[in-house]
């Protein structure tokens, strides 16, 4: 497939799952209100173990079912060769309707502990995990698209460990230099800057926020969205027509969120530029992202690499960074 079509493949519930062929008009039924199974143990207490090498590692699926054990594999064996132990990983069989499992028993991938918790694949799913209970586990948490939502829940319960980078099953294709990141970031190296395009000036520093732009705004006005105020946000998507950013980023200026933020910054929006045969009026996604952020007032950046597609950079969520809007970069302090 194109790239373009297994990006999409990260945000789309619709994908083919495998395992058991379900008919198309026969609804798996619903678990009964708050049947999840146990929930990872959480709460206050040391972050993630870095400087080391070797970490007790599992794999998780809280979204969409998987399909695709070739890539899970070499995803898996790729974390193998950096010296980490796979404890366990799921059936890529598995799944309930179009979810990697039903939301107990993806709840149930985040039992036991581990220093590194590696989620498979997007798509749709996490939030409902976080309707049902889910736990922020101690230790690393690996993953982007849909989940932002747990990245962002973990940010919100005050524990560290969330990295928005590639997942389990994307990780091998990314370039080496993507790997070499995300391989030096677990074992707690320096981080290189990452180049976009500086759009406002300006210099901000504070914690980094770093999502899918979708995903987010249904945080909002929840429990699961971190604090805001004075952090530099990052913002990916994919399969957005730019009146529907348009629409995502009015909600969030109309909310006050982008009022309370020192610094902005967009990296990949896959496939989220109207079509070319399309001849009606509109805007290209760049007119919208520039429109809608700066007059804002902070630093503003586009075109870092991550997000959707190739190269996505791993972001250690929580760390404090430095946005430059003048020269377009991001980095890690």
């Amino acid at each position: 497939r194109s790239r373009r079509a297994l990006g999409r493949l990260e945000r789309s519930p619709r994908a083919a799952p495998t395992g058991t062929a379900r008919a198309t008009n026969d609804w798996p039924p619903f678990p009964a209100a708050g049947v999840a199974g146990r929930p990872a143990v959480g709460g206050a207490g040391g972050g993630p173990r870095d400087g080391m090498t070797g970490l007790n590692t599992t794999i998780v699926a809280p979204s969409s079912a998987l399909g695709d054990a070739e890539r899970l594999q070499q995803g898996i064996e790729l974390l193998r060769s950096w010296g980490h132990t796979i404890r366990s990983a799921p059936d890529p069989t598995r799944h309930w309707g179009y979810y990697a499992g039903s939301d107990a028993e993806r709840l149930a991938d985040f039992n036991g502990e581990a220093e590194l918790w590696a989620c498979a694949r997007g798509g749709w799913g996490a939030a409902r995990l976080l309707e049902q209970g889910w736990q922020p586990p101690q230790g690393w948490l690996l993953g982007f698209s849909d989940v932002t939502s747990l990245l962002w829940a973990q940010q919100a319960a005050g524990l560290s460990g969330a990295i928005h980078g590639p997942l389990v099953t994307t990780l091998a294709a990314e370039p080496q230099w993507s790997q070499n990141r995300l391989r030096d970031l677990l074992a707690g190296e320096a981080l290189a800057p990452l180049q976009g395009q500086g759009w406002q000036g300006g210099i901000a520093e504070g914690p980094l926020l770093v999502g899918n732009l979708t995903v987010a705004t249904h945080l909002l006005g929840t429990k699961h969205c971190p604090d805001l105020a004075g952090r530099v946000l990052l913002l990916e998507d994919i399969g957005e027509a730019p009146y529907r950013i348009d629409r995502l980023l009015t909600h969030w200026r109309l909310s006050g969120a982008l009022q309370q933020l020192a610094g902005l910054g967009f990296g990949r929006f896959e496939g989220c530029e109207a079509p070319e045969d399309d001849a009606r009026p509109g805007f290209s996604l760049e007119q919208v992202l520039r429109e809608r952020s700066l007059d804002l007032g902070i630093p503003v950046v586009g075109e870092l690499p991550f997000g959707h597609g190739q190269p996505n950079a791993a972001l250690p969520l929580g760390r404090t960074v430095r946005l430059d809007g003048s020269s377009g970069t991001l980095s890690v302090l």
